[in-house]
C-alpha cells in the first residue's frame, strides 16, 4: 500500500496574527489532524514533525516534495452554486479574508483548501 508522508520543518517560530492563519504548534495540531482523519478512512499516511536546516525556511513536504512545487499549476475550481432556485436561495454572507488568500510567507498560513488540493495530487501520483 502507498505511504503518504507529511512532514512539517519548521525552525522558525511562528505566532498566529491577522496575517497568519496557524502559528508553529497550531500548524502542528492541524496537520496532525489531517493525518488522523486520513488514517481513519484507511489511507495510510504519517506525520513528521522536524526541524528545518539552518538557513532554510518552514516548509511542508508531501512525500519529499514542497508543497509549493505540487501547487505549482494546480487551478482551484470552487463548486458552482445551483442555479435552479438562484434568485430564492440566500446568500452567505462571509467575513474576513478570501479562502484562497495565502501569505505565501507562511507556510503556517496556507488555507485548508489548498492543502487539501495538495494532499489529493500527492496521493493521486502514488
Amino acid at each position: 500500500m502507498a505511504m503518504l508522508n507529511i512532514e512539517y520543518r519548521h525552525r522558525e517560530q511562528v505566532r498566529r496574527t491577522e496575517d497568519v492563519r496557524r502559528g508553529t504548534e497550531g500548524m502542528k495540531d492541524y496537520l496532525s489532524g489531517l493525518v488522523s482523519e486520513m488514517r481513519s478512512a484507511k489511507i495510510s499516511a504519517e506525520f513528521i514533525d522536524g526541524a528545518a536546516p539552518d538557513g532554510d525556511e518552514n516548509k511542508v513536504l508531501i512525500n519529499g516534495r514542497d508543497i509549493r512545487d505540487i501547487l505549482d499549476g494546480l487551478k482551484i475550481i470552487f463548486p458552482e452554486d445551483d442555479e435552479v432556485c438562484d434568485d430564492l436561495a440566500p446568500k452567505m454572507v462571509v467575513f474576513g479574508r478570501p479562502t484562497l488568500h495565502w501569505n505565501r510567507q507562511y507556510i503556517e498560513d496556507i488555507p485548508d483548501i489548498l492543502m487539501k488540493n495538495a494532499i489529493s495530487k500527492a496521493y493521486s501520483e502514488l
